[in-house]
């Protein structure tokens, strides 16, 4: 049996196959660790390799976030009509499971892990049926060491991804996070995390730093004890690692010293909004009370640079948010900033909300990829959030304003200084395709 696992491209600018850098993912990875070793299995992301439509295989998954849902449509519409069987898994098909059945043979709703090998063998006997669901969330400690080799990575930014939790308990009315992966955090077993990373092979290639390793989870520090352990046990292997966190690492010296001992280089901050009201109404309560210029001031004095990630278009947002934005981020001295549109998923509150509400306009999902605007906003019209986004964005990423962020880091001027100048390139070709 020949088994293809595929990423479909997506069509973005920003995020697509023209980004500046590629980087790996883990969940076709994931899959083809659970697939029983008698299948002959392909991993194929189509932002470095083509399909090749006339080659044989027996079974095609494919992974769809909302972003990827139409060009994954067609790759899966494609390869029906050649008689080819097709299951897709991922964020949109649990949101829209009845729309993802026009252009499937199956689908898995919800974590893959514990459905996928009773599927293998069900599609093995020619039984396979149109939903697979996962009745519960899968415990960390059952994942498998996957095998890398089965992705192309000479053709990515040499960088391993690791998970060590998953699930989020705040439950944000714009994130897909709690619905898909739980309210409350799951922690996979140290000595598991440790195991793998002791596999990784030290890397120069394209890249001037060693033993490179960014941890996928949406809030490393989550589960404050597991953070410290997990930090503890990887500083002998000398890594150095990217992450995501919470504002409230802050207030934690203990966490951001072990953080800094264990190679800590990086960290995505969520600000997402400078309104109380807004962080009120949207269900981020946990940043409310942090001055974000002092929660970076801190976080920097430890040398962890960071990428501050911040949402434009909330509800009470007028067009004085993108002024106020550029006057943050010249201040701010972050290492890299992100700004995207206020993007209603489905799955989450926000999209049944706006839905509810007919606020909604556009349901072409490959402009649900923060940076088009799908939605009416209510203190403003959808033509001045695109305009204001774009001006945002033409101002964070200037060389100018680049330079003046990053002249004075102390966080490793050989990562963000490559980093924001690759944001800019992927930034300006955004910019060209709205022209």
């Amino acid at each position: 049996m020949k088994l293809l696992l595929i990423f479909p491209a997506a069509k973005s600018k920003f995020f697509g196959s023209s980004f500046a850098f590629r980087l790996p993912f883990l969940s076709l990875p994931i899959i083809a660790s659970i697939t029983p070793p008698d299948v002959e299995t392909t991993i194929l992301d189509e932002r470095i390799d083509s399909i090749d439509f006339e080659k044989h295989y027996d079974l095609v998954g494919i992974t769809v976030m909302t972003p990827l849902a139409p060009r994954a449509y067609e790759i899966a519409d494609t390869l029906r009509k050649k008689g080819v069987k097709v299951v897709m898994g991922g964020m949109h098909v649990s949101a829209r499971p009845e729309e993802v059945l026009g252009h499937a043979d199956s689908i898995v709703i919800g974590e893959a892990e514990s459905v996928w090998p009773v599927l293998i063998e069900d599609f093995k006997n020619g039984k396979l049926k149109q939903k697979y669901q996962a009745d519960e969330f899968i415990k960390l400690a059952s994942l498998s060491n996957f095998n890398r080799e089965l992705l192309n990575r000479d053709k990515y930014v040499p960088v391993e991804f690791v998970e060590t939790t998953r699930g989020c308990p705040f439950g944000c009315q714009f994130c897909c996070v709690t619905k898909f992966f739980g309210g409350k955090y799951r922690t996979r077993p140290v000595d598991d995390v440790i195991a793998e990373i002791s596999k990784f092979k030290p890397t120069t290639k394209r890249f001037s730093l060693k033993n490179v390793v960014f941890f996928v989870d949406d809030n490393i520090i989550g589960d404050k004890n597991h953070a410290k352990e997990l930090f503890k046990r990887i500083k002998p292997f000398k890594l150095n690692w990217l992450g995501q966190a919470s504002v409230n690492l802050a207030n934690d010296d203990e966490l951001l010293t072990l953080a800094k001992e264990s190679g800590c280089m990086g960290l995505v901050v969520g600000f997402e909004s400078f309104s109380g009201a807004v962080l009120e109404d949207v269900g981020k309560k946990q940043n409310i009370k942090h001055d974000y210029l002092e929660v970076i001031r801190k976080i920097q004095s430890y040398k962890i640079g960071i990428l501050g990630s911040f949402i434009l278009g909330f509800d009470q947002d007028d067009e004085t948010i993108f002024e106020k934005y550029w006057e943050f981020v010249k201040k701010s001295g972050l290492e890299a900033v992100y700004a995207g549109i206020m993007t209603p998923y489905p799955g989450t509150r926000f999209f049944d909300e706006l839905n509810s509400q007919g606020r909604i306009f556009d349901y072409d999902w490959s402009h649900y990829d923060c940076s088009h605007v799908v939605f009416q906003p209510k203190k403003m019209s959808p033509e001045t959030l695109s305009k204001g986004y774009r001006w945002t964005l033409k101002k964070s990423y200037s060389l100018y304003s680049i330079f003046k962020r990053l002249h004075k880091t102390k966080a490793y001027p050989l990562l963000v200084w490559p980093m924001n100048i690759g944001f800019s390139l992927s930034v300006n070709r955004l910019l060209k395709s709205f022209d």
